[in-house]
């Protein structure tokens, strides 16, 4: 029996619709164009606006207020949610940690990285970026080169080292692994399941009408929280397969 249609999908991000902190290709921006004008499209990822800006909004084919009305941005996994309007960005909100917590985080992952050897002298951009409901340790810096991320820690061994040393020292927080270097430190219990929760209240399309489509479905990975909740899920391999993915379900739509 094929599964009914979804009113919405939602799709993480890097390595997903693109690979990590770049720009969509062109086949990809046709693709959430034409799905946008059939249905609902969200972007949930740990990453800030600004890079959903620059990696995706600013990477679409120009469309009509109607379809871009239909895309619902949620950076830091939901604690903070923007829809693109005729005039440019607007915020739904935007719920930021308290300023002594945020500095709390920032101090113990540099901390507990250099007990850990895990502090590199060699690094491109921010190792820890302050995105105001969300801090994020990128062991390489934001600017990494993909194939430096790439042989970092194929393993995830040092982020699952890092994770668990930083939650010990941070139990009122939520920290987990974000891309294939980072680890993000948001409120206790904010995931995507969050911000699958927050698309319910926004746009009242309940969960059994929706699908989230992402490549770290895995227990480990911060997709699988969407999973475990009991969202339809479809799992990539980076955007090529996530392409191939939207070519075969915009016919049914």
């Amino acid at each position: 029996m094929t599964a009914p249609a979804p009113r919405l999908v939602a799709f993480d991000l890097d390595d997903t619709l693109a690979p990590s902190k770049s720009a969509i290709d062109p086949r990809m921006g046709a693709l959430l164009v034409a799905l946008a004008e059939r249905v609902t499209v969200a972007i949930i990822s740990g990453g800030r606006l600004e890079q959903f800006t620059a990696q995706v909004v600013d990477r679409l084919p120009a469309a009509g207020p109607e379809t871009l009305a239909n895309f619902h941005l949620l950076p830091a996994c939901g604690t903070q949610y923007y829809r693109i309007r005729p005039h440019g960005i607007e915020t739904v909100y935007a719920l930021d940690l308290a300023a002594g917590r945020r500095a709390a985080a920032t101090a113990v992952f540099e901390e507990e990285a250099r007990r850990l050897g895990l502090w590199e002298e060699t690094t491109w951009g921010d190792v820890i970026e302050d995105r105001g409901s969300q801090i994020t340790f990128s062991a390489l810096g934001q600017q990494a080169p993909l194939d430096a991320k790439a042989a970092w820690d194929p393993t995830g061994e040092k982020r699952n080292a890092l994770s668990a040393a930083v939650a010990a020292r941070l139990p009122d927080l939520e920290v987990r692994s974000g891309g294939s270097t980072s680890i993000d430190v948001t409120e206790r219990g904010i995931d995507k399941a969050y911000g699958m929760r927050r698309l319910v209240e926004q746009t009242g399309i309940p969960l059994d009408d929706m699908l989230f489509v992402g490549d770290r479905l895995d227990p480990a990975g911060n997709d699988y929280p969407v999973l475990a909740m009991g969202v339809a899920c479809h799992a990539v391999i980076g955007w090529e397969s996530t392409a191939e993915f939207l070519e075969g379900l915009l016919p049914r739509l």
